[in-house]
C-alpha cells in the first residue's frame, strides 16, 4: 500500500500524488459508499494499483469549495473598487474560523488609494493584526507579492473574497507564468466555473492551491448561534472575564467584551458587525 493526497477529482476518477510527486489515477472502493463517505480533493489516502483503500481522518472538510485538510484561507479584500468593507471581512472571518482554518487577510488594489486613504486603512486594520497576518499588495509593485510566495510554501490554501477583489490578479502577480501554466485557476477563483465534478489542487510556490470557486456563499445556516462568540477570536479571549460563563455579549451585565468596546479597545465597528451577524443567525429559518 502507498500513501498520498488526492489532488484531482473528475467524475469518479481520483488523481493521487505521493511525496515524490508520482501520480496515479484511481477509483474508490465500493465500501466507501456503504459508509456514506466519498473521498474528496485534499484527502490523505492509502491506495494500491487500482483503488483508494483508506481515507485518513480529516483536519477539516469544506463543502464550498469541496476540499479537505485545508491549512489556510487567503482572504482577499479590495482596498477600493469595490470599497473596503469591514463587514464583509468579519463575515468571512466567522465562516473561516468555523471551519478550523487559519485566515490570512490580504488587501489588494492598494495602488488605488491616496496616501491618506492608505494610512487610514492600515490604522483600522492594525487591530486585526493582533490576531491575523495581514498583507497589502499592489499589482504595480512586485515586491509586495514576495511575502505571499513564502506564505504558500508547504500549505494547502483556498482563496476567498468578494467579487472584484482581485483574486485572479493576485495569482498573476505572484507569477506571470501562472496564467499560462494553469489558466483555469484565474477563471475558477474569479467566477466559480467548476462544479463538484471537477476539483483540483495545483502546485504554486511549493504549496497547493485549490482550483475551485472558493467560499461561494456568505450565509450562516450551519452555524449555531451559541458558537458565534467563539468564532470572534478577540471576543473569545475576553470571554473568561464576563460575569456569565455563556455570555452572548449582547444584553448581559458586566460583559468584558462590551466594556472593551466602551474603552475603545475593541473597535465599535467590529462589535456592531458582530451584532448584525448575531441577529441574522437568530432570525434565519433553518434549512432541512
Amino acid at each position: 500500500m502507498e500513501k498520498g493526497r488526492i489532488i484531482k477529482l473528475t467524475g469518479g476518477l481520483y488523481t493521487v500524488e505521493n511525496d515524490l510527486k508520482e501520480r496515479k489515477n484511481l477509483k474508490a472502493r465500493g465500501v466507501f459508499r456503504h459508509r456514506n463517505l466519498s473521498p474528496k480533493v485534499g484527502d490523505i489516502v492509502e491506495y494500491d494499483d487500482e483503488f483508494i483503500t483508506k481515507v485518513f481522518d480529516r483536519e477539516n472538510d469544506l463543502v464550498r469549495p469541496p476540499v479537505a485538510n485545508v491549512d489556510q484561507a487567503i482572504l482577499i479584500n479590495a482596498a477600493k473598487e469595490p470599497d473596503f468593507s469591514y463587514y464583509l471581512l468579519d463575515r468571512f472571518l466567522v465562516l473561516i474560523e468555523k471551519e478550523n482554518i487559519t485566515p490570512v487577510i490580504v488587501v489588494s488594489k492598494t495602488d488605488l488609494l491616496s496616501p491618506t486613504e492608505f494610512d487610514t486603512l492600515r490604522e483600522g486594520l492594525a487591530y486585526y493584526e493582533q490576531f491575523y497576518d495581514v498583507y497589502y499588495v499592489n499589482v504595480k509593485d512586485a515586491q509586495t507579492f514576495v511575502p505571499l510566495k513564502a506564505l504558500l510554501k508547504d500549505k494547502v490554501s483556498v482563496f476567498a473574497g468578494q467579487t472584484g477583489a482581485g483574486k485572479s490578479s493576485l495569482l498573476n502577480g505572484l507569477d506571470i507564468k501562472l496564467q499560462l501554466e494553469t489558466g483555469e485557476i484565474s477563471k475558477a477563483l474569479g467566477r466559480g466555473r467548476h462544479t463538484t465534478r471537477h476539483s483540483e489542487l495545483i502546485h504554486v510556490y511549493d504549496g497547493l492551491v485549490a482550483d475551485t470557486p472558493g467560499f461561494s456563499k456568505l450565509d450562516f445556516y450551519d452555524i449555531d448561534i451559541d458558537l458565534l462568540p467563539e468564532l470572534y477570536i478577540d471576543f473569545f479571549k475576553l470571554g473568561d472575564h464576563c460575569k456569565f460563563r455563556a455570555c452572548t455579549h449582547i444584553n448581559e451585565p458586566k460583559c468584558a467584551v462590551k466594556k472593551a468596546v466602551e474603552d475603545q479597545v475593541i473597535p465599535k465597528q467590529r462589535y456592531d458587525n458582530y451584532r448584525l451577524i448575531y441577529d441574522e443567525i437568530k432570525h434565519q429559518k433553518k434549512k432541512y
